[in-house]
């Protein structure tokens, strides 16, 4: 199968500026770029399909370049709706080290660079007589990210972001003979103005080329990325543990998984096949859901933290934690109160923890049978945790009924 009928197979195709992109992304070793901004000190999975695509296109011999930009993260891509908060310069700077480190580490590639190496450098008569000469107002107002503010209103500093995107493009096209970038397909207008741009202080034959990626959206059609409590879903493990960032994908909907193991993974169309025909068997054990998991995860976290993601979501499932380590604790309740039970009896425990709220309920859980310390029923009403029964001699997994819990720290 050609390249970009994958793509368009994996639903990572919304457009292209030129047809002639087919027999290039077959037929040559194209140098394209991806662009992020440092809005954020992580990436988030709203971002890694655009990066996922940039892998494949490595994995197919063309080369990479990924420009943070230090300079258009100081002037703000346009929104939809108002306009972005400014960012501090030290803010700028601090998310952008951030960025690079992480991009580095997760996908390996090798030419990472700043816009504001060279931006910087333009004082504001050569950005109006080099570059601004070439855009023509009308053209710019009529790009969808402007046209949706002329309502409400836009800066020009805002306005101007994509005068600023295509001199980059120019700049990496005359230093790296960089002929290609993609984004997301909220990019289309920066991209065209991109290849306009190329042209017009290039030279018309210039060969150029835009390929955009799909907004990715959950079946409900809101934007993806968000955890069922709303919150973003990074790529820093800090920021989303890798066991929350598993519980992610283990919860994917039976009518995305599919399309998420095309567009999230490197198995092959075929291998995605076989895994939804034995996941439709019996889709209540959610096959397919722990092989997306699993696949993401491991690629962006590496296999170790993988599987003490695994081992943490089996733990909750079974009940059982006392095969988990320390750190495998630490990683799936980053979110729980530790709270002190060094030698304290069990009923105060369980009212400490919250698991009751008096001696009496708590005397009448554990005779029912419904504490449980690392998996095991307690129904001693007289029991006082010790150092023995915790995990790795730090934790002991305080749980009422299935879905109560509190960590204790001895």
């Amino acid at each position: 199968m050609k390249h970009i009928e994958e793509l368009k197979e994996r639903e990572l195709l919304f457009a292209v500026t030129d047809d002639k992109i087919k027999e290039a992304l077959e037929n040559e070793h194209l140098t394209f770029y991806l662009g992020t901004d440092p809005t954020g000190k992580s990436l988030h999975v709203g971002h890694l399909v655009t990066f996922l695509v940039a892998e494949r296109l490595k994995r197919w011999g063309h080369n990479p370049i990924i420009l943070v930009g230090g300079a258009t993260g100081l002037i703000g891509d346009p929104k939809e709706q108002g306009e972005r908060k400014m960012l501090s310069q030290e803010v700028v700077d601090s998310n952008l080290d951030c960025l690079r480190k992480q991009i580095s580490k997760i996908f390996g590639f090798n030419e990472i660079v700043n816009n504001y190496d060279w931006v910087s450098k333009i004082n504001v008569i050569e950005f109006l007589r080099d570059y601004g000469k070439n855009f023509n107002v009308n053209n710019m107002i009529n790009k969808e990210t402007v046209k949706a503010r002329l309502d409400s209103g836009i800066s020009y500093t805002e306005f101007s972001y994509q005068i600023l995107q295509s001199l980059d493009w120019l700049h990496l096209y005359k230093t790296y003979n960089c002929a290609m970038q993609i984004g997301g397909q909220d990019q289309w207008g920066n991209i065209t103005a991109g290849t306009d741009l190329i042209r017009k202080k290039m030279g018309a034959d210039k060969q150029v080329y835009g390929l955009t990626i799909p907004l990715i959206l959950k079946s409900d059609g809101t934007k993806f990325g968000k955890s069922e409590g709303g919150k973003s879903v990074w790529l820093d493990e800090d920021m989303t543990s890798p066991y929350e960032f598993y519980q992610f994908w283990i919860n994917i909907p039976d009518e995305e998984v599919e399309k998420r193991l095309k567009q999230f993974t490197f198995l092959s169309l075929e291998e995605i096949k076989e895994v939804i025909e034995k996941w439709n068997l019996k889709r209540e054990e959610r096959y397919a859901q722990k092989v997306l998991a699993k696949e993401v995860t491991t690629f962006v976290h590496g296999k170790e933290k993988c599987d003490e993601a695994i081992n943490v979501s089996n733990a909750l499932f079974s009940g059982d934690f006392s095969k988990l380590t320390a750190s495998e604790i630490e990683m799936g309740f980053s979110d729980l109160d530790k709270i002190n039970g060094f030698n304290k009896p069990l009923i105060d425990l369980v009212i400490e923890a919250k698991l009751a709220t008096s001696k009496r309920e708590a005397r009448e859980f554990i005779n029912n049978g419904a504490i449980t310390i690392n998996g095991n029923k307690i129904t001693d009403l007289n029991h006082i945790l010790t150092k023995e029964e915790a995990i790795d001699n730090k934790y002991v997994m305080l749980r009422r009924g299935k879905k109560k819990y509190a960590l204790v720290e001895l």
